[in-house]
């Protein structure tokens, strides 16, 4: 709806320098649209310039006149998926729309409830619309399965891929979606662990993906060597790229194979410290862990998941207990901590153990 407010009216030639100025003395009325005839820049402004303010106009040669001119109401641009949705969706579906989402390089991943099926398209779009970084909206189907821990996804909007360039801490990492496994929500994990590692140590990433614990770790220290394992042969692929993208050869040594058997046949007792991310089946390669440890002992950290039935000092007792069946035993438990919600009343959780 027009509106009549005060405004800076500037001959055409001064008009973009007059709207800049205005807007870095924070005068501009942005609920209104600027306007301009043949001849003069119309800027709508939310309050009179101060003397020093009009001053400051005018040492940009801009030719000053307050006066009132009738404006349009700026249009306001939705800012969120659910802002976009609002006139495209009842109330009682709008409410079911997914508020959290995943964003994994320029790829957003959402969940669409049962509900929202025929509508996940305008979903994706909104998404798109809203975030401008984003060129594609992958849905979940089904869970994480099979051997290589991957999901099946659904494209419901923008460019048909699951390919992407994801950043993190400065790393840079090439992702396919639909044959590694790659979680955004476990950043804060790469980097804390990261951060732990001591000039000249041997790590053992277990189950390495494309590599965001033993990249970060090979591009925070001069002198590290990471042995990235990981049964995945597609994994590996987009490891080595990884290794070259982030210049980190010589660091940060690819193995594809099952950890266990890479262990025994060429890496017993050579570790300070092992990576452990399986949360599924980390606990079944405590054994392997404990064997590539130097004799001395390291550090693991070991990821599990903890339920309402099994809370986390059960995890840590039933990981105390499976280190002992190899003849080491937990020294101290550095740290010990829920990482994040992957199910209803189930949580991923993190123990940092000294092992001797």
């Amino acid at each position: 709806m027009p509106k009549e407010a005060l405004c800076l009216k500037v001959p055409k030639i001064n008009g973009e320098k007059a709207v800049t100025t205005a807007h870095k003395l924070g005068l501009v009325n942005k609920e209104l649209e600027v306007q301009r005839d043949n001849n003069y820049v119309y800027i709508p402004l939310a309050k009179s310039p101060l003397q020093n303010e009009a001053h400051a106009l005018q040492k940009q040669a801009i030719k000053l006149e307050i006066t009132t001119y009738t404006f349009p109401e700026r249009k306001k641009h939705p800012k969120t998926p659910i802002e976009w949705l609002e006139n495209k969706l009842p109330p009682s579906l709008l409410a079911c729309v997914p508020r959290a989402m995943d964003i994994v390089g320029d790829i957003a991943i959402i969940e669409v409830p049962p509900e929202l099926e025929a509508h996940k398209t305008e979903i994706g779009n909104a998404i798109l619309q809203t975030h401008k970084n984003l060129r594609t909206v992958l849905a979940k189907v089904g869970a994480i399965k099979g051997e290589y821990r991957t999901r099946q996804y659904t494209i419901i909007a923008g460019v048909p891929k699951t390919e992407t360039i994801h950043k993190e801490h400065g790393c840079q990492y090439y992702i396919d979606l639909a044959k590694v496994y790659f979680s955004p929500r476990l950043s804060h994990e790469h980097k804390r662990v990261a951060s732990m590692i001591k000039e000249g140590e041997t790590v053992i990433d277990m189950f390495a993906g494309v590599g965001p614990f033993s990249i970060l770790i090979a591009q925070t220290h001069k002198r590290v060597k990471v042995y990235a394992i990981d049964v995945n042969p597609e994994a590996i692929i987009l490891l080595q790229k990884n290794v070259r993208l982030n210049r980190v050869e010589g660091k940060v040594h690819p193995i594809q194979g099952d950890a266990k058997q890479i262990v025994k046949q060429k890496l017993r007792g050579v570790a300070d410290r092992v990576i452990m991310n399986l949360p599924e089946k980390s606990i079944e390669f405590v054994g392997a862990a404990c064997e590539v440890l130097k004799l001395e002992g390291g550090i693991i950290h070991f990821y599990g998941f903890t339920t309402v039935e099994e809370p986390l000092k059960k995890l840590e007792q039933r990981f105390r207990r499976e280190v002992e069946k190899f003849d080491r035993s937990v020294t101290k438990i550095l740290f010990l901590k829920t990482v994040r919600e992957t199910a209803p009343y189930e949580w991923q959780a993190v123990i940092d153990a000294e092992i001797r």
